[in-house]
């Protein structure tokens, strides 16, 4: 299990990698789009597309299946380990792609986080200026409506008719009770 954990590390940091080298420039994936396709199906020259940079999910599983693959049977006969003739090989195959994929995702979200940081740095200390004048406006709103409840119980209490100056003793005998 050690191992498995350390081949799906390992596998992450790769996807990032591989995200990161194709945000940068994608070469490769031109080169086989010129290869395979003719001209008036070839990408636009400012098209950043590439096999796994600024595509959707199975294109991408595709590829990091396929690339994964095609480097486990280079180890299968080139080496003496078996990748696909034990239970081990194939759940280091199979974490192995799964980790790819997700460095892939993982790395998208850093350079998408990345480039809204620098798009709204301007805005940002704006953004936060607001929040704190909103936060003293709340809390002003909140004391003073304290205040404003306070100063109406006083009114009412003060709106009351006059109270009678009789004492209680002589209020009962006006009723006829003493």
């Amino acid at each position: 299990m050690g191992l498995e954990l350390v081949i799906f590390i390992v596998a992450i940091l790769f996807g990032i990698f591989i995200y990161w080298r194709e945000s940068n420039g994608n070469g490769a994936y031109r080169r086989l789009n010129k290869i395979v396709n003719s001209k008036e199906l070839q990408m636009s020259p400012d098209d950043p597309k590439g096999f796994v940079y600024k595509q959707s999910f199975i294109p991408r599983l595709i590829f990091v299946f396929a690339l994964v693959l095609i480097t486990a049977l280079v180890v299968e006969f080139l080496t003496p380990l078996a990748v696909f003739s034990s239970y081990n090989g194939i759940s280091a195959f199979s974490s192995f792609a799964v980790g790819t994929l997700i460095g892939t995702y993982v790395a998208h979200f850093v350079i998408k986080t990345s480039e809204l940081v620098e798009e709204k740095s301007d805005t940002l200390g704006d953004l936060v200026e607001d929040a704190v004048e909103k936060g003293r406006d709340i809390v002003e709103d909140i004391k003073n409506k304290d205040n404003r409840a306070i100063e109406e119980v006083k009114k009412e209490d003060h709106n009351d008719p006059e109270p009678d100056k009789k004492s209680a003793r002589e209020r009962l005998k006006d009723k006829g009770l003493m």
